[in-house]
């Protein structure tokens, strides 16, 4: 077992959640599409996409995902590949509802990153995502045809976020909901920072794409950036300091300006934290994620920690699999690098854990009886059903570092002791053995050996284990 120890260099991206879709379902030919601009309770009126079942013999549960990354394609006759978090959900037959949010793409209003929740009473005109949430609820159990009066809410990264807060003070026709790799705190550990630390390299090329708009029409088009070379480690060290960044979004991203002027967890980021705010939740909750998640994988487990710390009655269920940032979606989950899984994984989640889940609550059909945790376990290449998260029959184990780059179970008899290396930042140790512009995912399982040769990291190694270790649960370093 080995821990490379080194300065932080991290890297992450806030994915979209676009449509990717089977060619084996004609979504236009089973369901009807609306267009509507929903007015919440201070007059602004979000865009709003609604796909009905053209099946009239029955009433549907709504199904809704809330996005800052636009709900195309637009016009009453244009139909997306896939609608739902999978195809099963589409041949299942929901009312699905695709709204953008408050000063994003088609909808009025100002656009706020995070925007914090109300934590004094709200006056009549007070909003925030939550209320945004609850009004569009509102409106679309009075207006949208065949809806059951059920609804459930879904969402992968930021609109993971914005499923999270619509959880908040929920709608009482809110009954399931699936948090999936959901920001959370963006500065401890989510996106922007992780734990202090900038990721960079992702950052950059997000906001980029990312950039403010005039509503209600579709972002502005930008100009590509001339990066001059096909190596970003090249190009970082060549910008210099972050704020030398600025010039390449000509000055007019205040979201990239916030990014790097809020350097310390201030008012900004702290007011920005949902994880707070996730108490007295009456809706069943599913939160998912991916054990290689680059972006969100704290969001994730600190979203499920946080429901089960602060609103304990609540019906929640973390799923954690062998997938990269929203790898359960958008593939088979199989694979990832030069790492097999044994089966498709991504398949087996929507089918057996994620459909049923929604069917429950929605629909009223039969218990899929989840666990408190469903946990793909890597080595073994199984699923794993847990009552309790942390699993409740673990042992903490303390790993020491000793010299000559042992690591071991035992204390070191010298307090005193200490390893050092000298950091430069003109050399900073790269996250990827490959020249890349953007975040490399696949550095989550990459093998990292290349960098033990450096001066500036240290390796500590156990002996062989003689047998196998099973490792679940917070794994947390002190320096």
């Amino acid at each position: 077992m080995r821990f490379l120890l080194s300065p932080p260099l991290l890297a992450v991206a806030l994915c979209g959640s676009n449509l990717i879709g089977a060619d084996a379902f004609d979504v236009k030919s089973h369901y009807t599409k609306y267009e509507y601009r929903i007015p919440m309770r201070d007059g602004v009126r979000l865009f709003t996409a609604v796909y009905v079942p053209k099946d009239t013999s029955e009433k549907y549960p709504i199904l809704m995902t809330r996005t800052p990354y636009c709900v195309p394609p637009y016009g009453a006759d244009a139909y997306p590949r896939q609608l739902g978090p999978s195809q099963r959900f589409a041949e299942d037959k929901f009312i699905f509802v695709y709204q953008d949010v408050r000063g994003r793409c088609m909808s009025e209003g100002k656009w706020m990153e995070m925007r914090p929740e109300k934590t004094t009473a709200l006056g009549v005109n007070d909003t925030d995502e939550s209320t945004d949430t609850y009004d569009t609820i509102d409106w679309l159990l009075k207006n949208a045809p065949q809806n059951s009066g059920k609804v459930g809410l879904w969402g992968i990264s930021y609109p993971g976020f914005y499923t999270s807060a619509g959880l908040i003070d929920a709608h009482p026709a809110l009954l399931a909901a699936s948090p999936q790799a959901p920001v959370s705190d963006l500065y401890m550990g989510d996106d922007a920072y992780h734990n202090g630390a900038l990721f960079l390299i992702a950052n950059f090329s997000f906001y980029l794409d990312f950039q403010k708009q005039h509503n209600p029409q579709l972002p502005d088009a930008h100009k590509p950036v001339d990066y001059g070379t096909k190596n970003g480690y090249e190009f970082f060290l060549r910008m210099g300091s972050v704020i030398n960044s600025e010039r390449y979004f000509e000055y007019r991203n205040p979201y990239w300006t916030d990014v790097i002027k809020h350097t310390t967890y201030d008012k900004f980021w702290q007011s920005r934290n949902i994880l707070p705010h996730l108490a007295n939740i009456k809706p069943a909750v599913l939160v998912v994620g991916g054990w290689y998640d680059a972006e969100d994988l704290a969001g994730t487990l600190k979203t499920f920690n946080a429901i089960s710390r602060q609103s304990p009655e609540t019906v929640n269920t973390l799923v954690m699999g062998p997938w990269v940032h929203g790898g359960w979606w958008r593939g088979n989950g199989d694979k990832l690098g030069d790492i097999g899984f044994g089966a498709n994984t991504a398949q087996f989640f929507q089918d057996e854990i994620e459909l049923p889940f929604f069917r429950r609550y929605l629909k009223s059909a039969p218990d899929p009886d989840l666990p408190n945790a469903y946990v793909f376990e890597t080595g073994k290449n199984i699923w794993q059903k847990k009552q309790h998260w942390p699993p409740a029959d673990v042992t903490p184990r303390l790993l020491y570092f000793h010299a000559n780059g042992k690591l071991t179970s035992q204390a070191p008899l010298d307090a005193s002791a200490f390893d050092e290396y000298l950091s430069d930042p003109n050399q900073p140790v790269p996250f990827f053995n490959k020249p890349t512009l953007e975040m490399a995912r696949k550095y989550m399982d990459a093998d990292q050996r290349f960098a033990q040769s450096r001066s500036d990291v240290l390796t500590y190694q156990t002996e062989p284990l003689k047998e196998d270790l099973n490792i679940a649960g917070p794994i947390s370093p002190t320096l």
